[in-house]
């Protein structure tokens, strides 16, 4: 595999320095944590190698609502993005052929990118409101097709798909004997996801998350995969074990005391990330030369400028950056131009955002043709 670094990661806030962005909305995830905020009790903790598969206690916690799920159908790994790997380098080669819908985070796309299988994308389009056509998938299966890769709620877009809509992609994968990857790291993120977890609904479903995204802890770099299918669940475990063996014993740990009491947290971060939704919701509404589909789930909203205004990108993301301190996720992260710009709406405070958001619309005034 010849790795290539993505430009997401190596424009990211942490690459560049969080302390050179004053006014940060590039971020897709809800605050970060401190330790000290957790109530945490470590000090009987062996610093030890660990079962392969994760905390047992943790793993029946995350699938403890659904009576068809179990630990056994858990693995725990290196944050969603280690679980996204693990899934793709196990079930696709150049031989396969993916499905997978487009924009998407970067990883779901480059990872089969370098291991070089056949990809046909389905795109979602603004003019859709993002929505996803079931049509087009049953239209791109091909005799090689071992993977359908999707995201809901979907980053950068902040789309939910109806769970009539899954249901039909599960019926498709299962007609066709296909997996149906769904990526549901911000099911917990703002607004709650009104279905159950995917994997419930099938053997062919394999669902991923972490708690990155909608619980403040990326540090941990705590994530699962589930998945019904024994026979896969030895593979993904076999990959695990060969790339890293077992996760840490600490962040293990960490994750599970938060996870008996992840409600509380919730419910704060919750209601901070609707409030500065609002906020966004208000500013979008005066900002003209802006438009969006506004997000049903998520923290991240995915604005574009109207057609009718010519601004000088280029020109616009260094007077945001450089002038206004204020960082944006710009459209090429997700393969599309520079006029789309992803907005993160749940990591900073109602203050931050604000300001940040004024900023974007004085870049704008100065960068217009």
């Amino acid at each position: 595999m010849l790795y290539k670094r993505m430009d997401i990661e190596k424009e990211s806030p942490e690459e560049i320095g969080y302390d050179t962005i004053k006014y940060n909305l590039s971020e897709s995830s809800v605050t970060d944590l401190k330790m000290s905020e957790l109530g945490l009790s470590l000090d009987n903790l062996t610093l030890e190698y660990i079962g392969h598969r994760g905390k047992p206690a943790l793993r029946a916690a995350i699938v403890s609502d659904y009576p068809n799920l179990n630990k056994e159908h858990v693995l725990l790994t290196n944050g969603a993005a280690g679980a996204l790997f693990i899934i793709n380098s196990s079930l696709l080669t150049p031989d396969d052929h993916l499905i997978i819908v487009r924009p998407n985070y970067a990883t779901n796309i480059e990872v089969p990118k370098t291991i070089g299988c056949s990809i046909s994308f389905i795109d979602l389009s603004f003019e859709e409101d993002w929505k996803l056509n079931l049509d087009n998938i049953e239209s791109l299966i091909q005799k090689n097709t071992t993977l359908i890769s999707i995201t809901t709620p979907h980053n950068p877009t902040g789309m939910l798909m109806r769970e009539e809509t899954i249901d039909r992609i599960i019926q498709i994968a299962e007609q066709y004997d296909i997996f149906l990857l769904i990526d549901e790291t911000y099911r917990d993120a703002c607004f709650k996801t009104p279905y159950p977890v995917t994997a419930s609904k099938s053997k062919k479903v394999i669902s991923v998350s972490s708690l990155s995204k909608a619980f403040g802890l990326p540090g941990l770099r705590m994530g699962w995969l589930i998945t019904q299918d024994e026979i896969i669940m030895e593979r993904f475990l076999a990959a695990k074990e060969m790339i890293y063996i077992s996760n840490s014993a600490l962040d293990e740990e960490v994750a599970y005391q938060f996870y008996k009491q992840k409600e509380l947290f919730a419910l704060t971060i919750n209601e901070k990330a609707l409030q500065n939704f609002q906020l966004l919701k208000a500013w979008l509404q005066n900002e003209y030369r802006i438009e969006a589909v506004l997000p049903q789930g998520g923290v991240v909203c995915f604005p574009r400028f109207k057609k009718e205004i010519t601004v000088d990108t280029q020109k616009f993301y260094q007077v945001l950056t450089n002038k206004y301190e204020t960082m944006v996720g710009p459209g090429h992260w997700f393969n599309l131009p520079d006029t789309y710009m992803r907005i993160g709406f749940g990591w900073t405070d109602e203050l931050i955002l604000k300001k940040g958001l004024e900023n974007i619309s004085l870049a704008i005034d100065e960068c217009i043709c």
